[in-house]
């Protein structure tokens, strides 16, 4: 665990990946999309400190021993949540499945908790194999790629007809917790895809799901935390946030922030590298240093103090996931709960009173 100052944190990263974008596992036809896709991703990766920076060729498949090393090693996470995305339309064994994570997961099953994912566009056998992989993973989550193509498909929307009966199956199945990309796109996908709207749909009536808004619907920011206040079951996924603002975009990312802790607020926010894209190790120790710039553009922005940051780096998403925390990590006395929906309400009700 991570420990600064005499503060001790207890970091969980709730949205990472071990994926195979090599060219041996391109779909033949479709190489120029593979090939694109991880380039895009690879960009990304020039947000953060160029010390971190890695050649393309290891950047598409890093080893389990790497992995292992810049994730718990050298990262200070101490457990770490596996989300998948599979791309089979562009990489023949999946771009990051559940059963490359499931491997991994076996190996150290203290390290990695796996979130399995399904595409309400393949029916009956999407969800057959859904189901089996909740049988074999035993998760208590799921990632949804909502712009991900699919044969003619170029995307799905959470209030589909098609997705509300895998939303119902997964509550049936003990499935809680449903973490939904929608930020920044990735080429050849498209941006309208990723648009938050449908969240609030299927929040509004699935109160028995957590919805973890990965990236926080970035660009659309705004759009985000007006929904986001209104609905006490969706999340903040700070992935991205985190690893595409806070090193390239400073003042950026703490407009971002300030608008995320005064709307959504702090209890409702969680810490994801988005690792290979990032390494979480600057990333950690970045938020815990972190405070805003001396401005007074930000003074209407809350405070983010000790408790704050061990709740976003690991507290609330280890409640979450019932995931144990060390005595020695756990908030003072008078700390409200970490991932508590009653303290979102308390920053709604202010927002409101100073209108």
């Amino acid at each position: 665990m991570y420990e600064k100052n005499g503060e001790k944190y207890f970091v969980v990263d709730s949205h990472m990946h071990y994926w195979d974008a090599s060219p041996e596992n391109w779909v033949q036809g479709a190489e120029q999309y593979a090939k694109g896709w991880i380039e895009c991703f690879h960009a990304y990766q020039s947000l953060g400190p160029t010390e971190t920076h890695q050649p393309l060729e290891e950047f598409q498949k890093v080893s389990e021993d790497q992995l292992m090393r810049e994730v718990f090693d050298e990262g200070h996470v101490d457990v770490a949540i596996f989300q998948s995305t599979y791309l089979r339309e562009w990489y023949k064994d999946g771009f990051n499945t559940s059963e490359r994570n499931g491997e991994l997961a076996l190996k150290h099953p203290d390290k990695f908790r796996v979130n399995t994912r399904f595409d309400p566009r393949d029916g009956d056998a999407g969800m057959r194999e859904f189901e089996k992989n909740v049988e074999r993973y035993q998760p208590l989550g799921a990632k949804l790629y909502t712009a991900e193509w699919n044969g003619d498909s170029r995307g799905f929307k959470l209030s589909d007809p098609e997705c509300y009966r895998f939303l119902e199956r997964a509550q049936e199945l003990g499935i809680r917790n449903i973490h939904v990309h929608k930020g920044p796109t990735i080429w050849p996908l498209d941006k309208d895809a990723f648009d938050v709207s449908d969240v609030d749909h299927a929040a509004t009536d699935f109160q028995g799901l957590n919805f973890i808004v990965e990236h926080v619907g970035l660009p659309r920011i705004e759009d985000f935390c007006f929904m986001a206040t209104q609905e006490p079951n969706v999340y903040a996924g700070l992935s991205v946030v985190l690893g595409g603002l806070m090193h390239a975009r400073p003042r950026f990312f703490a407009k971002v922030m300030g608008e995320l802790l005064f709307w959504v607020g702090e209890d409702k926010m969680t810490f994801g590298s988005d690792y290979n894209i990032w390494t979480p190790q600057w990333q950690v120790e970045g938020l815990v240093d972190w405070d805003y710039p001396e401005s007074a553009e930000y003074d209407d922005y809350p405070r983010l103090g000790v408790d704050g940051k061990k709740k976003i780096l690991g507290l609330n998403a280890a409640r979450l996931y019932d995931i144990p925390v060390p005595a020695e990590c756990r908030l003072s006395a008078d700390a409200s709960a970490p991932a508590s929906a009653d303290d979102a309400e308390l920053v709604e009700d202010k927002a409101v009173a100073q209108a």
